[in-house]
């Protein structure tokens, strides 16, 4: 580990370092997607590379059709937000985890059980 992680890691959360604190904080927040990542990769290993690669398409495509499919202005909007952080988080995502975040977002706009509330807003931490 990297010197400047270990000191982060090390820091004692009780002091008000508020810099330090949010650089642990970020710290501890790649350390938890890496797991993620590491978990989802020794789960589904890579697949042998001869196989074609699926059609191409953009984000904006991607947010229009779910936006679409969401069925009320509440879950439109919730797909934006959805999709914007999918986007930002995908390069540092194996595209098979970001195919399945996807799919999972498909799914829970497409709950008719599932109304969020119009107040609320699905933008990421």
């Amino acid at each position: 580990m990297a010197d400047w992680m270990k000191a982060l890691l090390e820091v004692d959360p009780s002091q008000p370092d508020w810099e330090a604190q949010e650089q642990r904080a970020a710290v501890n927040r790649v350390t938890r997607l890496r797991q993620e990542v590491d978990a989802f990769q020794a789960r589904w290993p890579a697949m042998p590379g001869d196989e074609a690669p699926g059609p191409g398409f953009a984000w904006t495509q991607l947010e229009r059709q779910l936006s679409d499919l969401a069925g009320c202005p509440a879950k439109a909007a919730m797909a934006r937000d959805l999709v914007s952080a999918t986007r930002k988080m995908s390069r540092f995502k194996p595209p098979e985890m970001v195919l399945r975040e996807i799919l999972c977002m498909t799914w829970a706009l497409l709950d008719e059980g599932f109304q969020p509330s119009q107040e609320g807003s699905a933008e990421m931490p």
